[in-house]
């Protein structure tokens, strides 16, 4: 299978987000709402991180895009746009990590 970019997979998770399919995974994480999904994503990012840790590449690669895949599903049921963030990265990209860091409001 060929790879697949970021953008083109955000365009996959919005189409079958919005999909009436009971096959489509991704429309029934989409249906279960912002919450579900934001706990779905935390526990790829858990197990991303333990995967790292493990030292198991191929583990790593398979949490990975678990990961991307469900921080775009998130995304996606939370109104926000891959261009929203592309456009916030871009933003950082004129400064150092840690003056962006500093930048930011303190809550």
């Amino acid at each position: 299978m060929a790879a697949i970019t970021i953008e083109e997979l955000a365009e996959i998770v919005a189409r079958r987000a919005s999909a009436d399919d009971p096959q489509s995974y991704t429309a029934s994480l989409a249906r279960k709402g912002v919450q579900h999904c934001a706990k779905k994503l935390g526990e790829e990012a858990v197990e991303t991180a333990l995967a790292a840790v493990g030292g198991d590449r191929a583990h790593l690669v398979a949490e990975s895009a678990d990961l991307i895949y469900h921080l775009l599903v998130l995304l996606q049921v939370s109104g926000v746009g891959l261009d929203e963030v592309s456009a916030e990265l871009g933003r950082r990209t004129g400064q150092t990590g840690l003056q962006e860091k500093a930048s930011r409001p303190r809550s």
